[in-house]
């Protein structure tokens, strides 16, 4: 039965990756979705710290590259650094906080006399706060998670568009869920899903962002070890679609997206921290208009058991 409930789960995720029926215009909110090493496994807290890095410096139309000229955006780089913090009281429910700050670089062309300018921003962004829910079986590798990305990230930087903004003025519902389970008996090889949706439901008057969801899927090899370190390879494949931004101050026409990426990364565990990295290559996309896209997304996530 837990075989099923996990392929059914892993079956919905890949929908929700990939559909056209739902819907942040720079493309971060694949990094909202937890790597493995954020799934439960017991009782207790973990403490991390992540930081990301995406450029955004080929301008994208369709499902194929694009002239430069044709955007009038040149250079989106950012620096994404987020504290974190994931406490789990027992076996079935948990809460999970983070924190981001960003420094951003933005390139783009001045309306009034043509030429390009840039613009160095650097501020904390939106909260995020998450319930966590695992008691559909004993050993917790099934679980939803469900709160609230708040508005107090800095969306009034004069230099940033909205979609382009550290915060997004909106207050939004996050709704995830997550499963792992065993490839083989020796319990070396692994596989887990996992994906969350982001519904915007308050926000100001001038902008909107669109409904997105993110999700991964993957499989992982436990069986090496050297000394006292745990050393996991991992393949992912990760999808993300997002609908057009809404509101006055939006750019429809050039908004909302989908992406698909494979992403290798590797895990090291030594006693209560664990290393985890990847590098996300894409394989397709697919973005309304011209959208800034990067040639691949990195993280490294540094955590520790208590």
């Amino acid at each position: 039965m837990k075989f099923i409930f996990g392929g059914l789960l892993a079956l919905i995720l890949l929908g929700l990756c990939l559909s056209r029926s739902l819907a942040c215009a720079c493309g971060c909110g694949v990094f909202d979705v937890g790597d493995p090493t954020m799934f439960p496994h017991d009782t207790g807290g973990i403490v991390f710290l992540e930081y990301d890095y995406m450029d955004q410096n080929r301008n994208w139309s369709g499902t194929s590259r694009a002239p430069a000229a044709n955007n009038d955006d040149k250079d989106i780089r950012t620096n994404f650094w987020t504290a974190g913090a994931q406490y789990m009281f027992n076996r079935k429910w948990g809460v999970m906080a983070e924190v981001p700050y960003w420094q951003r670089h933005f390139e783009t062309t001045d309306e009034d006399t043509g030429d390009i300018v840039d613009f160095d921003h650097a501020a904390f962004g939106d909260i995020r706060l998450r319930g966590i829910y695992t008691g559909f079986s004993p050993d917790m590798s099934t679980g939803v998670t469900f709160g609230l990305k708040l508005a107090n990230g800095d969306h009034t930087y004069a230099g940033f568009d909205p979609d382009t903004s550290i915060g997004t003025g909106s207050t939004d519902l996050l709704l995830g869920a997550f499963h792992s389970g065993a490839l083989t008996a020796d319990n070396h090889w692994d596989w887990f899903v996992n994906g969350q949706l982001d519904l915007p439901f308050q926000h100001v008057a001038a902008y909107r962002p669109g409904n997105e969801v993110d999700g991964i899927g993957g499989i992982g090899y436990r069986g090496w070890s050297v000394g006292k370190y745990t050393v996991a390879p991992l393949l992912q494949l990760v999808g993300s679609y997002r609908e057009r931004d809404g509101g006055p101050e939006a750019d429809p026409p050039n908004s909302g997206y989908e992406r698909l990426l494979l992403t290798p990364g590797i895990q090291v565990h030594a006693g209560s921290y664990t290393m985890y990295a990847d590098v996300g290559l894409p394989v397709y996309q697919n973005v309304n208009g011209n959208q800034l896209t990067a040639a691949a997304l990195f993280k490294i996530n540094i955590s520790h058991d208590f």
